[in-house]
């Protein structure tokens, strides 16, 4: 359907527009269509198999049904610098000083730009009547497969259905893997 691309591009406006702490813009955006969604499926049944973490396969149901898939993220975001302890040290931390499923840790001020940015972004989608879910696991399997550079992603699948596959969801979906999908996430 031509115009969910229409509502990501909205989207992503919306999210990049968002209020920031101090004006300062870390938020990246990306847009994926077409084999990038089965990609992304494929490699998030993968990772939770791989990684024995619950319900990948589920969200990756979600996504192989989706028309597209917002992925919303920071990168290289500086800390604010107000000794506020939001992020559990006494005093401003050096951010991105490891790596697990995403990089960290995060100035927590800048963990709520990028909430503002992905609410501006869901309410644009619900304001056109077009079904999405704020989804985690997609975002951290994004990140990992490069298809956005980002520090900390979340995922936004949209779909224009008579009713939300987002809700009332199954778990165990069964999602085609590649060969291609794994030997690259091995």
């Amino acid at each position: 359907m031509t115009g969910v691309r229409t509502v990501a591009d909205l989207m992503a406006l919306a999210a990049i527009t968002a209020p920031k702490a101090h004006g300062d813009d870390f938020i990246v955006v990306e847009i994926l269509e077409g084999e990038a969604l089965q990609r992304l499926a494929g490699a998030m049944v993968e990772y939770g198999r791989r990684t024995q973490k619950a319900d990948f396969d589920r969200d990756a149901g979600n996504v192989l049904h989706s028309e597209a898939v917002v992925l919303i993220g920071l990168k290289d975001a500086t800390v604010v610098d107000m000794n506020c302890g939001a992020c559990g040290a006494e005093s401003c931390i050096v951010p991105n000083t490891f790596e697990a499923d995403f990089k960290g840790p995060n100035c927590a001020v800048r963990l709520l730009d990028m909430g503002i940015a992905l609410g501006s972004a869901v309410k644009m989608a619900g304001m056109l009547n077009v079904d999405n879910r704020i989804m985690a696991r997609a975002g951290i399997v994004a990140r990992q497969l490069g298809l956005i550079d980002a520090d900390f992603v979340m995922a936004v699948p949209l779909s224009v259905t008579g009713k939300n596959i987002y809700f009332d969801r199954h778990r165990h979906v069964q999602v085609p893997v590649s060969p291609v999908v794994k030997a690259a996430t091995t």
